[in-house]
């Protein structure tokens, strides 16, 4: 294989994996921004999403989802308080003017528009109302607040935004039925679901298994070069083995190259994000998920994502199967058991993308998901800890620009409406790791970013692989205090994340200073950071071999 030609396949690849952070996504995309609505009397209520059953002639029908009024009445939380009350249509439909009938303690519903929300309110209230749900001309939600020269409001029925496609809905529901009854209530957010106890479970062993398989393969490799060495050296002395590894090291130009490319990705996907251009990322995820080849050669096939995973993994048990390979045209020469695993690795990819809009399509989400980092982390080594500091120091700035700095310049956080797919129609891209919110009533999914996992992963496997070849026991060594900081960075991030209510926070914030900090410090203090700056290996036994960064051996005296 070229590994050239690899390096920049693994670069595009690792930039679109960068392009998702941890964030909650949840029903209803609320606007308008908070700071321009200060509480004051009469408009103090804090904003929440409120949900609208329906009932049509009897029978429980759609549920919708508003948010309340920064004004009125607080709606009930517990949908055991909450009374069915009749819905009717405003008369005038604008409900700026007082209608020419009492309404008798109906839920009614006005447009939006023509005068303040505080006076629609207002003229519900004398009109006996005893909610108002204000339908908005756009399909988010907007947060209704008071005007700053409205003071000393006392209103005292609930107001609730819907969005447009909502209120057509219900208008449709009135004009063919003949009674529609709703309920409103706003049930709380549980402090920690735990779908968050999962993911941060799913991440870290992600994680760990990367390392393991990391750090194993480079010591197999090692043993074998230093074998290869000993064999050649009254012969050759100077003979440089051939890599036939097919791992790829990244360098400092390349750790800043990743987040350039993955800046302009992202740019290019929040420009471009419909429904076809998500399509085209769902078959980009099957073909990494699986991945047979990419590049043909001659001797082997060099296999991605899930069928490397479980080649790996049943090799063990059919050694012969792996060990016996048959050409094929076009790919060269596969394994027995490759060729044996791929029609079901390719099958599995095949049905998620058939049915991924389904209530369990997340779970084939994440095992894709899972065995593609696992690989990567596999393919793709950080020689040292230079390169390492680069690489997450800038996707550390990247982080915290595409999420918070970008609302300057695009009105809104490209992260987070990339990861949620806003302008796609869909449920957001693929490119993440999800779990349903279990036991949250307003449903949604938690999510992490690929990024968020691979880009620690990669100092993280290093850290692994020095210790292994330092002979380092785990109390010793970095690969355990590596880990317990990311961990310990996650779990901040997710802390953040509840205390934010559930807005998108850039996950490397907390994950980098964490999982950096601790490895710079242990090595400073052990008298090791020159070698981990540096060389990224210890000293070998043996003076003539030195293991290169990808574990190449030279022979060099």
């Amino acid at each position: 294989m070229d590994l050239k030609r690899l390096s920049w396949v693994i670069l595009v690849l690792v930039s679109i994996l960068l392009v998702c952070h941890p964030t909650s996504v949840t029903a209803g995309d609320i606007v308008h921004d908070d700071d321009s609505a200060p509480k004051k009397p009469g408009c103090a209520n804090d904003f929440v999403l409120v949900k609208v059953q329906t009932w049509v002639n009897g029978i429980e029908n759609e549920e919708y989802v508003g948010v309340g009024a920064r004004f009125g009445t607080t709606i009930v939380s517990k949908e055991k308080n909450a009374n069915q009350v009749k819905l009717t249509l405003s008369d005038p439909r604008d409900c700026c003017s007082m209608p020419k009938h009492k309404y008798a303690g109906d839920v009614i519903m006005v447009d939006r528009g023509h005068c303040k929300f505080t006076v629609k309110a207002n003229i519900a209230e004398s009109a006996n109302a005893s909610a108002v749900l204000i339908i908005n001309n756009q399909k988010e939600l907007y947060k209704m607040v008071c005007e700053p020269d409205e003071t000393d409001l006392d209103i005292h029925i609930p107001a609730v935004m819907l969005p447009q496609d909502a209120g057509a809905s219900l208008e449709k529901m009135l004009m063919n039925s003949s009674s529609v009854f709703v309920q409103l209530y706003s049930p709380k957010r549980p402090l920690v679901d735990v779908a968050e106890v999962f993911l941060w479970l799913m991440a870290v062993g992600t994680i760990l298994c990367a390392s393991y398989w990391s750090a194993w393969s480079a010591r197999e490799a090692a043993i074998e070069q230093d074998k290869l060495l000993k064999d050649a050296e009254d012969e050759i002395p100077n003979t440089k083995p051939i890599n036939g590894t097919g791992v790829v090291d990244i360098n400092t130009a390349s750790a800043v190259l990743f987040v350039v490319v993955a800046s302009c990705f992202l740019v290019m996907l929040y420009e471009l994000m419909s429904y076809w251009f998500v399509e085209i990322l769902v078959i980009l995820f099957c073909i990494g998920g699986v991945e047979v080849s990419i590049f043909p050669s001659a001797v082997h096939i060099e296999s991605y994502g899930l069928q490397t995973c479980l080649v790996a993994l049943l090799s063990r048990w059919f050694k012969r199967a792996s060990e016996s390979y048959i050409k094929v045209p076009f790919f060269g020469a596969i394994s027995y058991l490759t060729l044996a695993v791929s029609p079901f690795c390719i099958a599995f990819a095949v049905v998620w993308a058939t049915y991924r809009k389904g209530s369990f399509a997340w779970i084939g989400q994440d095992i894709l998901g899972i065995a593609l980092i696992i690989t990567v982390l596999q393919i793709v080594h950080v020689p040292n800890l230079k390169v390492g500091t680069v690489l997450l120091g800038c996707a550390f700035m990247y982080d915290i620009f595409w999420v918070f700095v970008s609302k300057k310049l695009f009105h809104e956080s490209v992260m987070i409406v990339v990861a949620r797919g806003d302008k796609s129609g869909e449920d957001g891209i693929p490119m993440l790791l999800k779990i349903p919110r279990m036991f949250d009533p307003w449903g949604g999914y938690s999510i992490i970013g690929f990024g968020d996992i691979l880009l620690p992963g990669l100092v993280i496997a290093f850290s692994l692989r020095y210790d292994w070849l330092a002979n380092k026991s785990l109390r010793a060594g970095y690969f355990l205090w590596a880990m317990f900081a990311y961990g310990l960075g996650l779990l901040i991030t997710y802390v953040a994340l509840n205390l934010m209510d559930g807005h998108g926070q850039p996950a490397l914030l907390y994950i980098v200073p964490f999982t950096l900090g601790t490895f710079l410090t242990l090595g400073k203090k052990r008298g090791d950071l020159k070698v981990l700056w540096r060389r990224g290996e210890p000293e070998r036994p043996c003076p003539h071999v030195h293991l290169q960064h990808s574990h190449e051996l030279t022979g060099e005296k």
